[in-house]
């Protein structure tokens, strides 16, 4: 696949997606988002891609938002359109099978905040910066930041940052859960590939089916959400995975799990 706006590479079951617009700091504009749409499918349905890491190109910026220049002259009916088509990109990563990392160099700001949001784990080097500044331009989070937010920080928080648009560093977004990791900037891409090096190395379908339980027991109530992990965990035992697993345990040996 060939793209203007994306570069893209597999290596060892780990696809690496790089929004590659640095003159923009890789601000998401429409074509991006189809492009970004359009990988993600393919991805999602490639049984030979176990992780993802998604970057942005450039020391400046993972993405310093959406495009302003694109957005300046939209209708509301436009604007809300253009909010319902990222809000789809962003869940569609959200819920494809494989995990996918974050790896934020520089800004991650607006769109790119909320892009972050939407990946499984945040890893972000020192000299990262985010925030949710729509406030400033007169508008509100339109990719998911309001949802995502509050629930990975708390609403308190997620408030704040929200109404006073503030930049924060990555050492504040790991204090109040928004990251996972912080490391230098040389050490961002290896920290990915060692997290999702780590994750490919288990039961896939273990792994593909604990995302999905976090996602989909986050949005009902806990009496459902345990009745849906016990539904997973009891249909898991029916896996070759699951016997060989415990078998390799008990026999104190790596286990080799073959997806089935």
């Amino acid at each position: 696949m060939n793209f203007e706006n994306l570069l893209f590479s597999v290596e060892d079951g780990i696809a690496t997606v790089t929004l590659n617009r640095p003159k923009a700091l890789n601000a998401l504009n429409s074509a991006l988002l189809t492009e970004l749409s359009e990988l993600v499918d393919s991805i999602a349905k490639d049984n030979s891609i176990q992780a993802v890491i998604l970057t942005g190109a450039g020391e400046k910026a993972f993405v310093a938002g959406a495009d302003i220049a694109e957005m300046k002259g939209k209708t509301p009916l436009e604007g809300r359109a253009f909010s319902q088509f990222g809000n789809a990109v962003f869940l569609k990563i959200e819920r494809m099978p494989q995990p996918v990392i974050a790896a934020i160099n520089g800004f991650a700001l607006g769109g790119g905040c909320e892009l972050a949001m939407a990946c499984d784990i945040r890893i972000a080097s020192t000299n990262a910066k985010f925030g949710q500044p729509e406030v400033n331009l007169g508008i509100v989070a339109g990719f998911g930041g309001t949802q995502r937010l509050p629930r990975l920080v708390g609403p308190g928080i997620a408030k704040e940052l929200l109404m006073t648009g503030d930049m924060i560093s990555a050492e504040r977004a790991a204090q109040i859960g928004l990251v996972n990791h912080v490391v230098e900037p040389a050490d961002l891409l290896a920290k990915a590939r060692e997290i999702a090096a780590k994750m490919i190395s288990k039961a896939p379908i273990a792994v593909e089916l604990s995302k999905k339980l976090v996602n989909d027991g986050l949005n009902v109530d806990l009496d459902r959400a345990l009745v849906m992990e016990s539904e997973v965990f009891g249909t898991l035992f029916g896996t070759e995975d699951r016997l060989e697993g415990m078998t390799a345990f008990l026999e104190k040996r790596a286990a080799k799990f073959q997806s089935k």
